[in-house]
């Protein structure tokens, strides 16, 4: 990292994870990724004078859960939103956004999830922002709201909101478009239990699906990452 390159805050929620796709993405952009794990003990920023962007990313907790990390992340959402200082959160992360914002997170009545590749329909506001991919990559079993002031982006036919806009420049996002091969075949192995969920894809399915859909989300995400953030160059102080 040289000094003057700008800092993305990245958050992660399990020792393991990583930032994937969207990681090694801004990374090629030429920011430098600040990781913490508050879960684990890693303090947050008072201010984001020193950061570009931030995204919060996913984890198999709930957003509803009674965890002090999960309350101290959600809290801190507030700083780079006054701010104006580009966020992204995505799945949790997502879902940690619209409950800052006033929104709510729950689970289908009838228990059924999104877990691998389901459709998702970009609204008028979302086309004319950018062009949506066909299907797109899910793990959840929850969903959030959209909040007061909060703009819909993208539905999504078992979970109507699949993608939100706050201001100009705070996302929230339902479905992951950072994970990679590794990842998926890392989560459909660790994970598999959640495979028998109701409405989940079967294993198999996760990567012939890959196949055919995952160059339009790869497209998608260069597209929205050119709106987000743009290159570090643009960040330069």
């Amino acid at each position: 990292m040289t000094i003057d390159q700008p800092k993305i805050l990245v958050v992660l929620h399990q020792k393991q994870s990583i930032p994937g796709r969207v990681g090694w993405m801004l990374e090629q952009r030429g920011f430098h990724l600040d990781i913490r794990r508050p879960r684990f003990g890693d303090p947050l920023p008072i201010h984001m004078d020193e950061h570009a962007g931030a995204v919060i990313f996913g984890g198999p907790m709930s957003a509803n859960d009674p965890d002090a990390f999960v309350k101290r992340e959600i809290d801190w959402i507030h700083v780079p939103l006054q701010a104006d200082t580009p966020f992204l959160g995505i799945c949790l992360g997502g879902q940690m956004l619209a409950k800052q914002l006033g929104g709510s997170v729950s689970a289908r009545t009838d228990g059924q999830v999104e877990i691998g590749y389901y459709p998702v329909h970009a609204t008028n506001a979302g086309d004319q922002m950018l062009e949506w991919p066909e299907r797109v990559y899910q793990w959840h079993s929850e969903g959030f709201s959209v909040p007061k002031d909060a703009e819909l982006l993208a539905t999504g036919d078992l979970f109507a909101n699949q993608a939100f806009r706050y201001g100009k420049a705070a996302y929230g996002l339902q479905f992951h478009p950072e994970v990679t091969l590794a990842m998926m075949n890392r989560w459909t192995v660790k994970a598999s239990e959640r495979l028998k969920l109701p409405g989940a894809k079967q294993r198999h399915d996760h990567f012939r699906n890959r196949f055919i859909f995952d160059p339009a989300v790869e497209r998608w995400l260069v597209q929205f990452l050119d709106l987000w953030i743009g290159q570090a160059s643009d960040h330069q102080k």
